[in-house]
Formats: structure tokens, sequence, C-alpha cells
């Protein structure tokens, strides 16, 4: 604390003095901050000396509890520490996914991407190029010719969802180790086309993060497995070191989950909006009344609306199952509406009470992990444009 100016009995010069004296830690915290991030770019260095992954769990995880621990010690509450430490290591991930390490043996063979000047494949573009793979993109009306198709050691169809098939059944004949893979949101259908078409590695994958993303330190990519499983994990590999963490699962498991990770959520999201907008309802006076909970909703909502209404058309209709589900839920609603217009309290509080003990334990998991959520609306809320 600057120790050079005189401390006076004036309330107002006192709190002056104070607030220079946290500017001048605050600032010392940015110089901190900007001295790590030289350090961290450096580990990213060694990592790709090293081929390591862009993320280590177990790294992160000892690097936190040993903060929080002495942060404890100086009498500050660890989630304090935990907060700005993941605040802070999020943003170093930044400067080290440009240095990921190639997991393929032969970078002579070209990355065919299928659809690689759309949002997506313009992002895995991206991270193959960076990560040293020669890349050849495939748009509709390009020729993919067969010297290009025996070459490559991966084709990678990142095309629309109601595309997909149709551009899997026009490839040309590839290379016996060549894999083939594709992105998108559903697994059967394109699954069982890639296996149709080619005899030789297959693999499904569905990166279950958008365009946006700047790299792909803890997200997450699903694999469903298909053929010669060997021969396709240098691919999956490649994800790995570029941060991702993977799950794999069978191609009809993951259609199931889908339908409520992705067409039940997105179809219910699409009609609290279109009801917004047809009742007219005062956006602006909903953010300046709304709770942090409810804020957060209306960002989601809103956030559908900022996006491609053909993409979210494609993965809703993609998953035709889903329907009966969806057409069930409006049952229940309409099953729910009725017990509150019938004053049927009790048979409400039965009905929360039934679902309450369905979600079991993760009931409290889910309340704990969304007061962070919560916390974080709160931050945001009254600033100053």
């Amino acid at each position: 604390m600057p120790s050079d100016k005189k401390v006076t009995d004036n309330p107002q010069q006192q709190l002056e003095h104070l607030r220079d004296a946290i500017d001048a830690v605050d600032t010392q915290l940015v110089e901190l901050i900007a001295q790590r991030a030289q350090i961290t770019a450096k580990v990213g260095e060694v990592k790709r000396a090293l081929k390591q992954p862009l993320y280590v769990p177990a790294r992160e995880q000892q690097l936190i509890e040993a903060r929080r621990q002495f942060a404890q010690q100086c009498g500050l509450e660890p989630e304090l520490i935990e907060d700005v430490l993941r605040r802070i290591i999020r943003e170093s991930y930044k400067t080290q996914s440009t240095q990921a390490t190639a997991t393929s043996s032969d970078l002579s063979r070209p990355v065919v991407i299928v659809g690689g000047n759309g949002r997506l494949g313009q992002l895995l573009t991206r991270f193959f190029s960076n990560t040293g793979y020669p890349v050849t993109i495939i748009e509709k009306g390009d020729k993919f010719d067969r010297q290009l198709a025996q070459r490559a050691q991966l084709v990678l169809i990142v095309v629309p969802v109601n595309s997909t098939v149709a551009v899997i059944e026009q490839l040309p004949e590839l290379a016996a180790d060549c894999v083939l893979a594709d992105v998108t949101s559903i697994k059967q259908p394109p699954l069982a086309a890639m296996l149709k078409k080619h005899a030789g590695p297959v693999v499904g994958l569905h990166p279950m993060f958008g365009p946006s993303v700047h790299n792909l330190a803890k997200q997450l990519v699903v694999v469903t497995p298909g053929r010669a499983a060997d021969n396709c994990q240098w691919v999956i590999d490649q994800f790995v070191n570029w941060g991702a963490h993977v799950e794999t699962i069978r191609a009809e498991q993951h259609d199931d989950a889908m339908g409520w990770i992705q067409a039940m959520r997105h179809l219910s999201t699409f009609t609290y909006g279109l009801h917004m907008a047809e009742e007219n309802a005062d956006i602006e006076s909903l953010l300046q009344l709304s709770s942090p909970i409810y804020r957060m909703e209306l960002m989601m909502v809103g956030r559908l609306f900022a996006q491609n209404a053909e993409l979210y058309a494609d993965i809703i209709t993609a998953n035709q199952r889903q329907f009966g589900t969806i057409s069930r839920y409006l049952n229940r609603f309409a099953e729910a509406i009725q017990l509150l217009e019938q004053g049927k309290k009790e048979a409400f509080v039965e009905q929360f009470e039934q679902v309450k003990n369905y979600f079991g334990e993760y009931a409290s998991q889910f309340l704990e992990e969304s007061e962070a959520l919560v916390q974080l609306a709160d931050d945001q809320r009254f600033r100053q444009q």
C-alpha cells in the first residue's frame, strides 16, 4: 500500500487514498497475469515438443486445489480464488491452442474437408492447418478427383445434416487406409452410409460445440465407432491433443440422447421465443425486472434466434423419432395447466415430488452447479454500456 500520502481525518480523502491503494494493487494483479500469460505460452511450446495435449485435467485440478488451500491459509474464500484461476486458465488456453502436435505419422497426406467453407468447416480447417496438416477443401460443385481421394488420410464430412448421406454416397473410392468421418448431429444414418460407401476405417464424430469457440479445451466430442477403431484412433487422439474431452457411445444411444439434448430443447426454446413474439412481450422491461435465473433463460432464447434458422430446423427435423416424445410433452404441459386452473394444488405438489424423486441426487448437484451461473448472471446485470 502506498505510504507517501498523508492520511487525514477527512473521510473523503481517506476514501480516495484507499481507492488509490486498490488501484495500485489491481495494477500489480494485471502485471502478474500478463507475466503468467508469457509463461503459459512457453508451456505450450514445451507441450508441443513433448506431444502433450492442450488440456491435462489432472494438472489443472492439482493446481486449483493447491491454490484453494493457500487461499484458505490467507483468510480468503477458496471459491473466489478458484473462480479467478479458472478464468485466467481459460485465457491461457488461447495462447497454447496454436501449438498443438499432429497425431498422424504422415503429414504428407492431405486431410480433405468436405464443406470446409462452412462455419464449422472453417474452424476444423484452421485447427488441422495450424497443426501442420495439408488441408484440401471440397465444396458443392468442386471435383473430388480420384487422385486426391487415393492420397487422403482423412475425409471429413462437414455439411448440413439433411445433405450428409447424399454427400457420402457421392464420394469417390478412397484409399483403403483412409479414415472416413462425419460431424453430423445425428449418427445412425450417416454412419450406415459411410460403412456402405467405404470399406476402410469409419468413425462418427459429433462436436458438441459451435464454430465460435477459440480453442477445444474442455469441449466435448462424441465418438460413435464404425469400423477399424485402431486405424481411426489418430483422429480421435488429435481432438484430445487439441484439448477436447471424448465420450464414446453407440450411434443409437447417441441419437436417443440428442433427441433430448438438441431436438426437444431447441423446439422448446423456439416455441417460447415464438410465444414472446406473438404476445409482443417487452424484452427491455423483462431484462430490467428479471431474476438472474430468468435472465439466463432469456439469454438462451435470444441466443437461438441470433443463429441460423435452417440449421435448427434441420437439427430438429432430423430426429423424427423424437416427435412422439415432444407430443407427449405437450400433453403433459396441458395436463399441468389443467391441474392449476382447477385449483388442484395437492395434485401438482404430488407430481412435483415425484419428479424430485426421479432426479434424486442430481437435483442438489444441479442446484449447486447452477449457483455459479447465477452469480455470473448477477455480475452482468446493471453494467454501464
